[in-house]
């Protein structure tokens, strides 16, 4: 017998057992009395397995009936599910949509490419918000988030991608090495003017360096300068209050265009992760499902 015949008069089957009879079925169904009992009957036989107890006035479940019941209830759930995953790939994206982003790695890269997925679909309607915090997509009903760093803080509940490690990179503006040299050592580097990250305890984040195989040493540093944000710490190495260390993709544009030079590639280390983090549960909608893709293909932060 074929998967499609043994699936044969399952929604009778349960339909009758919620209704409680063939009545009420026959009802629901839009079919007659007749035909809700002939199935019934062919279900039961098939089976070779009493369904129903009946009497002129109760229609219950055998032991039998309430076992196969309740396997037909998530057979036919699971179906349902199915149905609806394969109509939503074919809709077209629609809605709003709420997102969540880190606010300097937003401005410089989610935005953009965000806008371009909204150009393609005008449908959907993006709302965004912009948080360095950690967010919980369900409590807070964010479709998709991005974030950097974080990842084992994450429900396993949550569906996640990874698309890259940070590349910690030394730079600085051409005029501060024309002033006070290239340094060409650790030693030399450490002896340089520091532009540092701040923290919100009003401590400092470390310089992290790796040469070769050694060990990752974290060290702190005096700072010229402290800035509690990514931007502010470019704005500060470009007019050439010192040498830090940044992400390449903080600094990608002052690169090319020759506001900062890098130093040190040898000394370039992997920083935090980059992730996607969605509701499980909104996974297959086609907005998310296509964000997903989207940022899947656009958003890369360096090493993966």
């Amino acid at each position: 017998m074929s998967a499609a015949d043994r699936l044969k008069g399952l929604d009778t089957f349960v339909t009758v057992a919620e209704a409680g009879s063939f009545t009420a079925a026959a009802a629901r169904l839009n079919l007659t009395n007749s035909a809700v009992g002939k199935t019934i009957a062919r279900l039961e036989q098939r089976l070779k397995q009493q369904l129903f107890e009946r009497s002129t006035r109760h229609l219950e479940l055998t032991d039998a009936g309430a076992a196969f019941h309740a396997v037909c209830v998530k057979v036919l759930g699971e179906l349902e599910v199915a149905e609806r995953l394969l109509s939503a790939q074919h809709s077209a994206p629609s809605g709003r949509l709420r997102v969540d982003m880190p606010a300097t790695f937003g401005r410089l890269h989610g935005v953009p490419a965000l806008l371009a997925f909204a150009a393609h679909y005008p449908l959907v309607t993006p709302q965004v918000s912009f948080t360095d915090r950690f967010v919980d997509p369900v409590e807070d009903g964010i479709d998709l988030v991005i974030r950097i760093g974080g990842a084992d803080s994450w429900p396993a509940t949550l569906g996640q991608q990874f698309l890259g490690n940070e590349e910690l990179i030394f730079c600085a503006a051409p005029a501060y090495l024309e002033r006070h040299g290239s340094p060409a050592t650790v030693e030399q580097l450490l002896g340089h003017a520091a532009v540092l990250y701040g923290k919100a305890d009003g401590s400092s984040s470390p310089w992290l360096i790796k040469q070769g195989k050694a060990p990752l040493l974290r060290q702190q540093v005096h700072g010229r300068i402290v800035l509690g944000q990514a931007e502010a710490q470019v704005a500060a190495v470009e007019a050439g209050f010192g040498i830090a260390q940044l992400a390449t993709w903080v600094v990608a544009q002052s690169l090319r265009e020759g506001r900062l030079v890098r130093i040190m590639p040898e000394l370039t280390t992997a920083g935090l992760p980059l992730h996607l983090v969605w509701q499980r549960s909104r996974q297959q909608a086609p907005k998310v499902h296509s964000l997903i893709a989207h940022f899947s293909a656009t958003l890369h932060i360096g090493t993966n």
